[in-house]
């Protein structure tokens, strides 16, 4: 089913998209600014999306980037140092502060040594997730559910329905049958479901099957990642010529395809300005942070971390553990990279929303992807 929608959607939407990317591309690249100290560090065109969407300057774009590179080794160290008082954290990019939720006031003097600022929580983060993992399928199943996610803002799992839809009842039986105290559960509505964003050119565009086309993530040693929903196991590409090695949907929604030997995998990703952004990494990125995705259908955008392992039902079936953002997309995005400063986040999934309004877009984690198939990540 999933197949020819999405066949569907790029025959449909071809002509369209490759109009406003071939548009895009033209568009002359940003002349760097020598006198931002530490503006080298990260490329030009990263830079002036984030000038362009968030509203700051060169020079803070790089205190930013600078700042929440080091939350993001603190975050992972401090989960490892509080063990079950750690609750989660999030930034607070107007201010450079990294919040640290605990359910144990003994925490607190190791938050602060790590530069952070304590806050009481109820719930810890295990115990979150944990509860988000046994909702599993009687969630999905629920008539009027969206997706669910931990709020470590809010030290509370939400559950996500549609307005209008008489979905409580089945919540509050999902959440018997998980055991999840009443306490710990925001339920909230929104006007639209996500849905898989189809026809989508992440970096550069490649063809499944000589027909659907859809958009590569980031570079591996013998090929590149991409979102599941593209295509399936043994489906050829082409443009760069290649084989689905592995796809996996719903449940998850990441795909791998290995090319032939006339490809050369590059670690960058395509700035829609003329240039390209290299790929250092893929160190994780907090709450908080705030990030850029390319797509050849809306080119860069930026936006920040909203919540992390996040499930999301679409109509084809339930993704878990994505990345949640208020970064916008549109049909065309899909498989697209998502970057923290330099350091590969995830590629799209899904959404609702446009660039024109703003939306929400959800994204696989390229850590997992890596994992899934025991690849390494081509750098820049």
């Amino acid at each position: 089913m999933r197949r020819t929608t999405f066949r569907t959607m790029a025959a449909t939407a071809a002509g369209l998209t490759l109009a406003a990317t071939a548009a895009t591309a033209q568009a002359a690249g940003p002349d760097p600014d020598d006198d931002v100290a530490g503006a080298d560090r990260y490329p030009a065109g990263l830079l002036q999306a984030m000038t362009d969407d968030l509203g700051v300057s060169r020079e803070r774009a790089v205190e930013r980037l600078d700042f929440q590179d080091d939350a993001a080794a603190a975050q992972e160290r401090l989960r490892e140092q509080l063990g079950d008082d750690f609750a989660g954290t999030w930034l607070d990019p107007e201010r450079d502060r990294l919040y640290v939720a605990t359910t144990s006031g003994a925490a607190d003097a190791a938050v602060r040594a790590a530069g952070g600022r304590a806050v009481d929580a109820r719930y810890s983060l295990d115990q979150l997730e944990g509860w988000a993992a046994d909702l599993g399928d009687d969630a999905a199943a629920a008539a009027g559910v969206t997706g669910w996610h931990v709020d470590v803002r809010d030290n509370t799992l939400v559950v996500e329905t549609l307005a209008g839809s008489d979905a409580r009842a089945g919540v509050d039986d999902a959440l018997a049958a998980a055991g999840v105290p009443s306490g710990a559960v925001t339920v909230s509505t929104t006007t639209e479901r996500p849905r898989v964003l189809d026809d989508v050119v992440g970096g550069n565009a490649y063809y499944i099957d000589g027909a659907s086309r859809c958009s590569v993530g980031f570079a591996v040693t013998d090929g590149f990642v991409t979102a599941g929903h593209c295509g399936s196991a043994g489906d050829p590409t082409s443009q760069p010529e290649g084989t689905f090695a592995g796809s996996s949907f719903p449940g998850d929604d990441y795909g791998y395809v290995q090319v032939g030997p006339g490809s050369t995998p590059v670690g960058a990703v395509n700035d829609w300005a003329g240039g390209q952004v290299a790929v250092a990494g893929a160190e994780p990125a907090p709450v908080g942070a705030q990030v850029c995705r390319s797509g050849s259908t809306s080119g860069w955008h930026c936006g920040t971390v909203e919540a992390l392992d996040v499930s999301v039902s679409y109509a084809e079936g339930t993704v878990d553990g994505l990345i949640r953002t208020d970064v916008c997309a549109e049909p065309g995005d899909s498989g697209g990279s998502l970057l923290a400063g330099d350091q590969a986040q995830g590629v799209t999934s899904g959404g609702s929303g446009d660039c024109t309004s703003g939306g929400t877009t959800f994204f696989q984690p390229v850590g997992e992807i890596l994992d899934a198939y025991g690849l390494t990540l081509v750098t820049g």
